[in-house]
């Protein structure tokens, strides 16, 4: 038996539905209110827990053999957080794994995760990592770069069908091998009983280091047009993202602090070593912005 906790997020539920469809046995950890019926009638067995509620981790994590979480607090506020979810959270979900016998936990995490980080998120991460490693159980991490999914439709294609210029921070050089979040399911699943992943922590990005200026382009090649951009400094912040307490100077910041350093990644080994066809840049965007969708063109001239 396998447990998926964060099945009805983006990255878990990709997760979940692969391991579905190669007809495993899959038990997802589902949040009271949370829609999860598409998974059940898919075939996943629900237990209904929380990472801050230990005593359902207890019956979730029963006759289990490996453990892949991908849980988060995100953005959603309230009474989780970084410290309670990411950190707390996944200290409960290692202690029930470890008491259950399971075999292989596997943990997705990030690549910029730190114990110094400056940012509460990724500095959780890294303290989960640091019990994942030391819980005596087999383990696997799974750093991931930036994914995809959650940035470039937040910078650049959402602009782009709201009719805006896209904002780019600072000069926007730096690259980064920025993953799709199919790629990081198709490395989780692969990692399962996979020799090559016990006890490792493993970098995954995508084919290719990418700035978004790159980014830019590449829907430019798909529109078949220009895509008028404007910039500001590091420090200030974008504009008209959706009313999500914090995510505008969320993305602002990150996008700042993208600008700082460059995260390229060789993937030729490991994408080989795991049987994963890595998604490039021009493949996520063709599929996400389709050449003869209307988009509304920008009422803003790039500046030089």
């Amino acid at each position: 038996m396998i447990l998926v906790v964060g099945a009805t997020g983006l990255v878990g539920g990709m997760i979940a539905r692969t391991l579905l469809n190669q007809r495993r046995p899959v038990r997802v950890l589902v949040r009271e209110g949370r829609d999860y019926q598409a998974l059940v009638d898919a075939g996943a067995e629900a237990a209904l827990g929380d990472l801050k509620n230990p005593e359902t981790l207890t019956v979730a994590c029963r006759g289990v053999d490996v453990v892949i979480t991908t849980a988060s607090a995100g953005q959603r506020g309230g009474p989780d957080t970084p410290d309670t979810v990411d950190l707390a959270g996944n200290q409960h979900l290692v202690d029930a794994a470890r008491a259950a016998g399971v075999k292989q936990f596997i943990y997705v995490s990030a690549l910029t995760a730190t114990l110094d980080h400056p940012v509460p998120l990724p500095r959780a991460k890294a303290r989960a990592e640091v019990i994942v490693r030391e819980s005596g159980m087999p383990y696997t991490i799974l750093a991931a770069n930036g994914i995809m999914d959650v940035m470039i439709p937040q910078v650049v294609t959402d602009r782009i069908r709201a009719g805006q210029p896209v904002t780019l921070v600072g000069e926007a050089r730096r690259r980064h091998s920025f993953v799709s979040a199919r790629d990081i399911a198709s490395f989780a699943v692969a990692a399962v009983n996979h020799p090559a992943a016990v006890n490792r922590r493993i970098a995954i990005g995508g084919p290719e280091a990418v700035s978004w200026r790159d980014i830019v382009a590449a829907h430019e090649r798909t529109l078949g047009r220009t895509v008028p951009v404007r910039w500001i400094a590091p420090g200030e912040l974008l504009p008209d993202l959706p009313a999500i307490p914090g995510l505008t100077e969320l993305v602002s910041g990150l996008l700042a602090a993208l600008e700082t350093f460059d995260t390229p990644l060789d993937m030729t080994e490991t994408a080989r070593t795991f049987g994963v066809t890595l998604t490039s840049l021009d493949d996520f965007v063709a599929a996400a912005v389709q050449p003869n969708d209307s988009y509304p063109a920008a009422g803003v001239a790039a500046p030089a």
